[in-house]
């Protein structure tokens, strides 16, 4: 189907604004221009509490942020990495979908600010990434949380973050509930039909992507390292159920597809979803489209009958 109306828009509107690509300025610059995402992404519905704390990572202390619907004693839980190409963005550009998703579902919903490239390059958010499911697990009673309940989620960069956690998780013979990808940018080869045929005109580029994984893995020494680049585990055995979404017209739509193959490949059940009319980053932005708000309720929806 052709664009969504309203993204057709929000596109146009994009392209008259003048702003640079994120190759094209002082990267200052480029995170300074992310806050004008937090008008996209649409009011905080009320949801019982969101509370910030650190918790102490492997190179930094990380703040993190907790989703919390209920009150109930051990609620399932999501740990949540956020999009933004390993460059960009923050926790307050998720709170609108976060608290959407946490009250749709039931499920305490635990967000960290990872530190980013390439200050902080491969491996860096990955073990931060990785340190806060462990923090998650290790602390479950604290936070109310069913310890067998537990899974990781993301979206784009944040979704490479939570594959490649679900990869870790596996190999050190510990349990996830589930893993809930959305739009994920797990392999860096750029020859794939999304990336070909959508390469520029949808909002993210594929010289974009091309650009953040520059920054995250600084060279190709890293490029065959799963942990990095999830496409390229030998084995995708045993991994934890999948949710997998992606955008019709994102160029990270074939990277989307090619790893809900793998998984099934090697016999990990998954549920993929592609929502026609959209582009990359539409999950988080309800305020410019309501399929944004239909993807969160079929994660949701997808989440309770996956743990039950």
């Amino acid at each position: 189907m052709p664009l969504a109306p309203e993204i057709k828009a929000f596109l146009e509107k994009q392209a008259a604004s003048g702003a640079p690509a994120v190759w094209e300025a002082p990267l200052s610059e480029i995170r300074a221009n992310t806050q004008g995402r937090m008008v996209t992404s649409g009011p905080v519905e009320p949801i019982m509490e969101i509370a910030n704390r650190f918790i102490p990572g492997p190179t930094a202390d990380l703040p993190i942020r907790i989703y919390r619907p209920t009150n109930n004693v051990n609620a399932p839980a999501i740990v949540h990495f956020h999009g933004g190409g390993f460059v960009l963005n923050y926790l307050d550009m998720y709170d609108a979908s976060m608290a959407r998703l946490a009250n749709q579902s039931g499920f305490t919903i635990i967000g960290v600010h990872y530190q980013k490239a390439p200050e902080h390059p491969f491996p860096i958010p990955f073990d931060d990434s990785y340190a806060t499911l462990l923090w998650v697990i290790a602390h479950a009673e604290e936070l109310k949380i069913d310890p067998k309940k537990i899974g990781v989620a993301g979206d784009s960069a944040g979704a490479a973050l939570a594959s490649a956690v679900a990869l870790k998780a596996r190999d050190n013979n510990i349990s996830l509930a589930f893993q809930a990808l959305v739009y994920p940018c797990n392999g860096r080869d750029f020859t794939t039909d999304s990336y070909q045929n959508l390469a520029t005109g949808y909002g993210l580029s594929t010289q974009a992507m091309k650009w953040f994984w520059d920054q995250y893995l600084q060279g190709n020494q890293h490029d065959q390292n799963p942990y990095a680049v999830p496409m390229t585990a030998e084995s995708f055995k045993d991994l934890a159920p999948a949710i997998l979404i992606t955008a019709e017209f994102d160029p990270l739509r074939s990277d989307g597809e090619n790893y809900a193959a793998l998984l099934r490949r090697d016999g990990v059940p998954v549920t993929y979803k592609q929502f026609d009319g959209m582009i990359h980053g539409f999950f988080t932005n309800m305020a410019v489209t309501e399929t944004a708000k239909v993807a969160i309720d079929f994660v949701a929806d997808e989440l309770k009958k996956m743990v039950g």
